[in-house]
């Protein structure tokens, strides 16, 4: 897993994880595939310690709980085993992306390929098909391991075709440039709004911009830096930001945060500035960080001894519609820190119409990389996905901008004062991924299980000679 991934490592796993469950009875199986997802969720979901240290143990045994209800169904024996835990790997990634209180998408065998050659077939239905290629590449190994030369030969003649057919698939084209600029404000990282002056975030990042070389089409800023009582047209920093961007002669894209304290909840957006000061477009964080920026349950878990101290105070309010927003040189799919990570969301706004893709994320709550080092990694597949340029701005770092094909060709470091300029395409056209989304990758997997067990039920008998 990034921050520490070496790719090959992966299929290795898988390899080894497999052969761990031949020939074992269903407890033993259930036992092994609990100890792998113990020992892969845990070390690289540590970050959420800092978000929640309930939420963490939880969500650590109830997806390595996932991960061994799947071992349980890969058969111990047969001809069609070997094809039973690639699939299960791709359910169960399915689910816990998205599942419960709209999952935990990180740490994932995606994340694991995103600067490996495997990353570019996620522009076929999604990064579900990358889970799916780390899965036949690990039982390949097995097979191997296991002198089953047809079997390894049929897993790699499937990865093959896969980047073959991900090399001609449909990757949108180029229809105009654009120079950008990503402003980071840098600073300290493991920092909190409670013990945070949101007004230095601000003049940090008023002060940044100072750094931009003109003349550009856009200015991006990162999530959440602006912070407003109410309105954010009535507040003072709207002003401050209208006079940058009519200094700039260029669009100002800002993260904001609007709390309305006395009605318990706070809004999570990005706004549009215009050089003439008016107030272009919008678009409101619809998935939202549970236990960060909202609270499921909250009633039960307000219950708990000393749960105000991981706890936020008021909930973010939801937004809706598409994943889009007008930045005034092209529209732009757009995905506010968590939403990266959410498929639904990127391919909400590039359906949209969005020629190229914004991330404006916060890391600046941990006090690791592990966070940043994933969102940056996700970043990478979405890119490849869309077929867009990604730009991905954080306060404290990593921001970076992310070509197509995934290449980051510029990315900040941590807590450095930094802007990162360049030039970029807007493009148009649609990938496989966006146009039938992970469903192909999620019915084959279903169809595979339920084929390899009745294969496993109703084996082929060679008749015996006369």
């Amino acid at each position: 897993m990034p921050p520490w991934a070496w790719w090959p490592l992966a299929f290795v796993g898988i390899a080894i994880w497999d052969r761990l469950l031949e020939n074992q009875d269903r407890r033993m199986r259930f036992r092994c595939g609990f100890l792998v997802g113990v020992s892969w969720m845990f070390p690289a979901t540590l970050w959420m310690w800092d978000l929640t240290p309930p939420g963490y143990i939880i969500q650590g045994l109830l997806y390595a709980s996932f991960y061994g209800v799947a071992s349980m169904v890969v058969p111990p024996s047969g001809r069609w085993r070997s094809i039973v835990l690639p699939a299960m790997l791709v359910l169960v990634a399915a689910l816990r992306w998205n599942w419960p209180f709209g999952g935990v998408p990180l740490a994932t065998l995606a994340l694991s390929q995103s600067d490996a050659p495997l990353a570019q077939t996620a522009r076929l239905f999604g990064s579900l098909t990358i889970v799916a290629l780390v899965g036949v590449c690990g039982v390949v190994l097995s097979a191997l391991a296991r002198g089953n030369i047809k079997a390894a030969g049929v897993g790699i003649a499937v990865v093959a075709g896969a980047l073959v057919l991900a090399a001609v698939a449909p990757n949108g084209s180029a229809v105009e440039t654009r120079d950008i600029a990503i402003v980071q404000g840098g600073g300290p990282q493991n920092t909190r709004a409670l013990n945070t002056n949101a007004r230095d975030v601000f003049d940090r990042h008023v002060a940044a911009t100072d750094l931009v070389q003109g003349p550009v089409d856009l200015v991006l800023w990162p999530e959440n830096v602006v912070f407003s009582r109410g309105p954010m047209v009535e507040a003072r920093e709207f002003d401050e930001m209208a006079a940058l961007a009519a200094e700039l002669d260029a669009p100002l894209v800002a993260g904001i945060i609007e709390s309305f304290s006395a009605e318990g909840f706070f809004n999570n957006a990005s706004i549009t500035i215009m050089p003439d000061g008016t107030l272009l477009s919008r678009y409101d964080k619809l998935r939202r960080v549970p236990f960060g920026e909202y609270v499921p349950l909250r009633s039960l878990i307000e219950a708990l001894p000393a749960a105000s101290e991981f706890l936020p105070s008021n909930d973010a309010r939801a937004g809706t519609g598409p994943a889009i927003i007008d930045t005034g040189a092209g529209l732009a799919a757009i995905a506010i820190s968590w939403e990266i990570f959410h498929d639904d969301r990127i391919y909400s706004g590039v359906n949209a119409g969005g020629e190229i893709l914004l991330n404006p994320t916060n890391g600046s709550s941990f006090w690791l990389t592990m966070v940043q080092t994933q969102q940056v990694a996700s970043s990478q597949l979405r890119a490849i996905e869309t077929g867009r340029w990604v730009l991905q701005a954080a306060p404290t770092g990593f921001s970076a901008i992310i070509e197509p094909d995934g290449t980051v060709i510029d990315r900040s470091a941590i807590s450095e004062t930094k802007v990162i300029q360049g030039t970029v395409e807007l493009r148009t056209g649609r990938t496989l991924a966006t146009i039938v989304g992970p469903w192909p990758a999620i019915i084959a997997a279903a169809l595979t299980v339920g084929l390899a067990w009745r294969g496993n039920a109703h084996p082929r008998h060679t008749p015996e000679p006369n």
